[in-house]
Formats: structure tokens, sequence, C-alpha cells
């Protein structure tokens, strides 16, 4: 496969040789037998210097050979030379393919392989400068919006700890200020760590440290981590372990996994409703169902793993994160070898993450 374009032109070049080759002698024959007819049609003087050039050549086959070699040779050079000079084609089309213009490059018929080839390249570079454009805005106006975000809590804060400062304060408007103040500094540190996952995210590859780990304790552990969010929101998480489940996996980045979908299906489910975890196997995969009530509309199902996606409700929400959560979450599950789905049955969303178990 490597040597096939080189293969496919120097087969190309010795078929065009030997065409030319064939109509050359074809042609020389066809002179020699008229010159031969004309000359024995003719009444020549001994003394006729083209006589005896006609003469020499008819009677001595080493020079027709030598003629007609002249000829072979110099057919060799003219189509050799016409295929080096495909070299400042394909740099021209080298030159055209860093270009971030949508023009087509063009090649000579014979290069006709190559010509597809390389404009396929330059289709999928051109594509790809457009995603890179279009996801460094997306995540230039994410900045620009969480640095903004930033500014209300904090403003907040300040005010209320002006307040805090005054000491004829009662004690029952000092802890609902405290309250206030501490619910905004927790916002304030969840907006700080969006903005640092999103300045950080192009700079580190996803690596892997893979342990044994028991992924129901770590479930279980996680839902544990959210108690005082689902006491304030009235929500209660239920938790249906159908098998024991151990497998190999980088258990900080798969508790983030899991962490993160959980999250959004407190944030984003219904009021005063509960979460359902099941956590199953088959067919040497684990699954984990996370299923929350409030559905999920189409057009954000269809896009809700890409990168810095947000849905309407998110933008709109206090807890809108930066879009990159499920993107990344799907990514480690790819790395290890698994998938995570979204659904929407009736009036519930379930998301199910599948991994292998070996």
């Amino acid at each position: 496969m490597k040597n096939k374009y080189s293969a496919d032109i120097t087969k190309n070049l010795v078929k065009k040789i030997a065409i030319s080759t064939i109509i050359y002698t074809l042609i020389f024959i066809a002179m020699w037998i008229i010159a031969s007819a004309y000359c024995h049609s003719v009444i020549w003087y001994p003394e006729d210097e083209l006589y005896q050039f006609l003469k020499l050549i008819e009677q001595n086959v080493i020079i027709e050979f030598i003629v007609w070699l002249i000829g072979v040779i110099i057919i060799f050079f003219y189509h050799l030379r016409k295929t080096l000079s495909y070299i400042d084609s394909l740099v021209n089309a080298s030159i055209k393919l860093v270009n971030d213009d949508e023009d087509y490059i063009k090649l000579p018929e014979e290069l006709k392989a190559i010509e597809d080839r390389l404009n396929i390249v330059k289709k999928n570079a051109v594509n790809n400068l457009k995603l890179a454009i279009e996801e460094e805005k997306k995540k230039e106006d994410l900045i620009i919006y969480l640095a903004h975000d930033i500014r209300t809590p904090l403003t907040v804060m300040i005010g209320y700890l002006e307040l805090l400062k005054d000491s004829k304060l009662e004690i029952k408007n000092k802890e609902k200020y405290l309250n206030i103040t501490l619910e905004k500094a927790y916002r304030l540190e969840t907006l700080i760590e969006e903005l640092f996952e999103i300045t950080k995210f192009n700079l580190n590859r996803i690596e892997l440290i893979k342990e044994e780990i028991n992924l129901n304790l770590m479930i279980e552990q996680i839902i544990d981590d959210f108690y005082p969010v689902l006491k304030e929101k009235n929500k209660k998480i239920e938790l249906e372990s159908k098998d024991k489940i151990v497998l190999k996996a980088d258990s900080i980045k798969l508790a983030r996994v899991f962490n993160n979908i959980i999250k959004n299906a407190i944030y984003y489910s219904v009021s005063d409703s509960n979460i359902n975890i099941i956590i199953r196997s088959n067919n040497n995969y684990a699954y984990v169902d996370i299923i929350s009530k409030g559905v999920i509309k189409e057009k954000d199902l269809n896009k809700i793993f890409e990168k810095f996606y947000r849905a309407d409700k998110a933008r709109n929400s206090v807890n809108g994160g930066s879009g990159l959560g499920l993107f990344i979450a799907k990514e480690i599950i790819k790395l290890h070898e698994g998938d995570i789905l979204v659904k929407v049955v009736d009036d519930k969303t379930i998301f199910t993450v599948k991994l292998p178990l070996n």
C-alpha cells in the first residue's frame, strides 16, 4: 500500500513509452518501405548523393537500427521529463494543501488518485481548522461568562461581610447572613473550578492509573457526599445493587464520572423527586443506571456529550457548568473501553454507564 502511487506512476510511464515506441516503430517501418519503394521506382544516377545515402541506409542494418534507437531514446526522455514534471505539480499542490481556502487541488490526469487523496486531506484539514476556531470561540465565551459570573457571588459576599462587621447586628440576622455568605462562597468555589477546568483542558492528555476497585462501595461513597445537597433540595437517592462488582479502573477519574452524572441528576431533575441508581452486570460488562425524573429535550439529548455544550437550562441555572463535564466523562469511560448512553423513557432521563469487567 505504501508504494501504491509510485508503482502506478511507474506503470503509467512504462505503458506510455511502450505505446509510443510501438507507434514510432510502425511509422519507421512504413517510412522505410515507402523510401525503399521510392528508390526502386526512380531512375538514379550513380553519382547522385541522395541515391548513395538512401542506398547506404537500405544496405546497412546497423545504421537503420541506430536511427530507430535514437527515436526510441528521444521518446523515453520525453516521457521521463514529463513524469518528472509531476514533482513541480506536487510541490505546488503541497503549498495549496496548507492554505485555509476551500479551492480544490488540480493535478495532471496521471495523478488523479493522488489528487483525490490530497483533496480529502485538505477538506479534513479545513474542517478541523473550522472546528478548532469554533471551539476556541466557545472556550473564550465560556471564560468570559464564568469570569463575569464570579463577580456576582463575590459582590454579595463582600456586602454581607460588611454587614457582619456591625457588632450591633442581631444574632438571627448574623446567622442568616453567614449562611448566605457561605452559599455564595461555595458557588464561587464551583465557578473557579470550572474556570480552571476550561483553561487546563487542552494542556493535558487524560491518562489512566488502574487499580482494583469495588464499584458498589465507590458509588455509595459518592451518594454520601451529596447528602447535604439532597437534604437541601428534599431529594433522595435510592441505590439498588443487583450484583457486587469489582473491576480494574482509575478510581479517581471514574469517581469524577459518576459524581458529574449524579450531580446533574440532582440539579436538573424535578423538584422533590427521587433518583434511582441501579448497579448490575451482564455479559462481562458492568452497568450503572442513573434514573432521574425530568426529560431532556431532544435537541439537547443529541448534543449532550459534545465539548462545551450547555443546555438552555444549564445556562440559566446558578449551577450551570462549563459544558465540559459530560464530554470529559465520556472520554474517561471510552479510555476504560466502555460507553455512556442516555435516553428518555416516559417522564424519566436514564444515563447508563457501561464498563468492562476484565
